[in-house]
């Protein structure tokens, strides 16, 4: 059984949730820390609250696995993606707020992580680039949104309160400025949210790795405050209410980005 679900659609648009598994096997289960089974540091409901994605034509690309396992927004050589900030690895050690995720001496060694890389991040990424191909054939452009919550206060990653849109560009080089241009026209300038660009979150591995505006193949990643639909303490409940005002917003997104890119002149 593949470790990830992928739909395919019609629209010039895919979108990724590598955050939102929460399954963990069995044998790994085994060494973690019962704190860190409950897989804390999930983007919880992500999946929910795009669930109209699909009917937008978007593909959609999710994994099974809880990042836990492997974070599969991280490169395969676990380099820094935010050098001198606290950062996660590619198969973390310690969960957002420091608490250790292994019981002593049952941390991944490098045979346990090459074999987590081979079973469940390159199957992912193999799925996420063939699909962009697969799109950019069709539709002479893709896009590729990858799609993110996180608690709004982490002191380990950044001080304060996060702002509730947090748009990631790759510091405006995964994508043309157009397509930011579109994100921000959306999700800026609102009484009820908060918006940030390329601020604390710039975008990971994957908004980096596969955004090539000169290939058009275009890469932006949105981080969003958990509080905007869930409660953020544990049970980690969905909040229909707040959910439901600002998923209208989240579609105009989607629906915004697949009509620039359908929009774009054929190169």
């Amino acid at each position: 059984m593949e470790p990830l679900d992928l739909i395919q659609g019609t629209a010039p648009l895919l979108v990724s949730m590598p955050h939102c598994g929460t399954a963990i096997p069995a044998a790994i289960a085994e060494g973690m820390t019962e704190l860190s089974l409950t897989t804390v540091d999930t983007d919880w409901h992500v999946e929910k609250l795009y669930e109209f994605a699909g009917e937008l034509g978007a593909s959609i690309i999710r994994p099974h696995t809880s990042r836990y396992v492997i974070d599969l927004n991280r490169p395969p050589d676990n380099a820094e993606l935010y050098p001198g900030a606290a950062g996660t690895d590619l198969c973390p050690v310690s969960s957002f707020s420091g608490n250790p995720i292994y019981q002593a001496g049952k941390e991944p060694d490098d045979t346990e992580i090459a074999h987590r890389i081979e079973t469940y991040w390159r199957p992912y990424h193999s799925k996420l680039q063939s699909e962009l191909a697969r799109l950019k054939q069709q539709h002479g452009v893709a896009v590729l949104f990858d799609a993110h919550s996180i608690c709004s206060q982490v002191p380990l990653l950044f001080d304060g309160r996060l702002p509730d849109f947090n748009i990631g560009t790759a510091a405006g080089s995964s994508c043309d400025p157009g397509l930011l241009s579109v994100a921000e026209r959306v999700l800026s300038n609102r009484e009820d949210y908060s918006c940030v660009s390329n601020h604390r979150f710039k975008g990971g591995y994957i908004t980096r790795a596969y955004g090539n505006p000169s290939e058009s193949i275009h890469a932006i990643q949105l981080e969003l405050a958990q509080r905007t639909y869930m409660n953020e303490n544990p049970p980690f409940s969905y909040l229909p209410e707040r959910a439901q005002k600002i998923q209208p917003l989240l579609r105009q997104l989607l629906q915004a980005i697949i009509v620039w890119a359908q929009e774009r002149p054929s190169e």
